[in-house]
């Protein structure tokens, strides 16, 4: 008989739900499926995915609040009088925050609704390639067809299985945001992006908090940068214990958590007590209860993730899947919305327009943010070679970092060109205030072919932090000193 859907989405989040919007606006008949499944701490949320709910907003606005504490030292130099010291109250923060996730919630349904794509509270699996057997908390079972389904369940924060007591006393960032009581003296280890945001933000408003690394931060980003990222949150407060890797977590009888950790330079084991251990070991794709075996949907038996052609289409006809639960994807929000309304218009508004996933610009939320688009410069040496590539850098110092006596030793740049005739921009990296903002402006210029002469022809902002870009001109092959001198 006929499907009853045009087309299932399963998974709320940002990819999921800007796809069923899409197909929605053609006309179609459109289901999403989305069921939380609470963390092994019992922390659960609504409509929205991870960016919504434990990503991406609850960061972006909890890292805003460190800024503010930074904000208001500098305050006291710029002539306002505030009473010392200042204190921050973690449940007013947590519950404006959790307060506007859950209006975003709100508003992912109400949304829906009004497209007429119909929302179905429940965890989804494959029966066959065109059903899909739904089953709400309760257990009740309801039986879904579709023409076209897209699987959009993303990803959950992964705990390292080896370590004895890490899944039963430590959390993820599922839980973090949820808190309602501050997390107090914290260890987060393993330097992923989160880690690190999620650190620096703590740190920011005044917790103790330690990151353990045992080998490079932020891999995948340009490792210069990623240094003086943590050089600059070491200087402002965070704690690092390098080459170390934890063990085993036991809790005390005063509630606290003991952490005993290996130091690979030492050869030593070393212990100490925290309120919080956070992990940050990378993301898991959300595949366990989807069946996909039954329906022959491949998936890459290292990662897990699904395997998708440039079009997102698995190894199944007229299943398809975006996001972070695909390999080789970027685990961006903005990639998954692009490549979810992409995919609706190649389905249902004869476009074949495919998803370019080349010079995404990205920013990492630490306390002084880093910003880049394109290629690092290990991977462009690795592309290109050495000898044909140039990289103009600089060091400068915010206007608004003089008057507030901020050390600015970290805030850096750097432009990753092809040496050849027309020096196309291969990569830029910015570390200081307003990182993402900076680099989305210059990302169209990258997107569409930009060259180092174009750029030096723009002319800057000033006084902005931007502007140093626009003057660029020492080469790192000069060995000269990158120090930007004068106004």
């Amino acid at each position: 008989g006929k499907n009853e859907y045009d087309l299932l989405v399963i998974g709320g989040g940002s990819g999921g739900l800007a796809c069923a919007k899409e197909a929605a606006q053609f006309g179609r008949k459109v289901a999403v499926l989305d069921y939380v499944e609470p963390s092994l701490q019992g922390t659960k949320w609504g409509l929205g995915g991870t960016c919504v709910n434990v990503g991406c907003i609850p960061k972006k606005l909890m890292h805003q609040a460190a800024l503010l504490g930074s904000a208001l030292k500098d305050a006291q130099l710029y002539g306002w009088n505030i009473a010392q010291p200042v204190h921050h109250t973690w449940s007013v923060m947590a519950h404006a925050v959790q307060n506007y996730v859950k209006s975003l919630n709100w508003g992912h349904r109400v949304q829906l609704q009004d497209k007429k794509v119909k929302y179905f509270n429940m965890k989804g699996s494959f029966s066959d390639p065109h059903t899909i057997r739904g089953l709400t908390k309760a257990g009740k079972e309801t039986i879904v067809t579709a023409e076209n389904i897209v699987i959009a369940t993303g990803g959950r924060p992964k705990y390292p299985m080896h370590i004895a007591g890490a899944r039963k006393y430590g959390i993820t960032s599922d839980d973090l945001f949820w808190l309602k009581e501050s997390p107090g003296k914290t260890l987060t280890p393993f330097v992923f992006n989160v880690s690190l945001e999620c650190a620096g933000f703590l740190t920011g408003i005044g917790l103790d908090t330690t990151v353990m690394m045992r080998s490079i931060p932020l891999r995948g980003f340009d490792q210069q940068m990623a240094s003086l990222v943590t050089e600059h949150m070491e200087s402002y407060g965070t704690k690092f214990l390098k080459r170390c890797f934890p063990t085993k977590v036991e809790k005390l009888e005063s509630n606290r958590l003991q952490v005993t950790w290996r130091n690979t330079d030492l050869g030593t084991e070393e212990t100490d007590s925290f309120d919080t251990v956070m992990w940050a070991v990378g993301r898991a794709p959300d595949t366990q209860t989807l069946n996909l075996e039954t329906v022959g949907v491949k998936t890459n038996s290292e990662t897990g993730k699904i395997i998708v052609d440039a079009s997102e289409a698995t190894s199944v006809p007229h299943i398809y899947a975006i996001g972070d639960i695909t390999e080789g994807r970027p685990e961006l929000t903005p990639t998954a919305i692009a490549a979810g309304k992409l995919l609706a218009q190649r389905l249902f508004g004869k476009s074949s327009e495919l998803m370019d996933y080349d010079n995404v610009p990205t920013t990492v939320f630490t306390p002084l943010e880093y910003g880049c688009v394109g290629l690092s410069e290990e991977a462009a040496v690795q592309c290109y070679g050495s000898d044909n590539i140039e990289v103009y850098h600089a060091y400068y110092k915010p206007l608004e970092f003089t008057v507030a006596e901020r050390d600015a030793t970290q805030c850096y740049m750097k432009m990753v060109c092809l040496r050849e005739r027309e020096q196309r921009i291969l990569g830029l990296h910015f570390i200081g205030p307003n990182a993402g903002e900076v680099i989305q402006g210059f990302a169209l210029g990258i997107k569409c072919g930009a060259t180092y002469p174009q750029l030096m022809k723009t002319v800057g902002i000033h006084p902005t932090c931007a502007e140093e870009i626009t003057k660029l001109h020492i080469t790192k092959r000069s060995g000269l000193d990158a120090t930007v001198t004068g106004c």
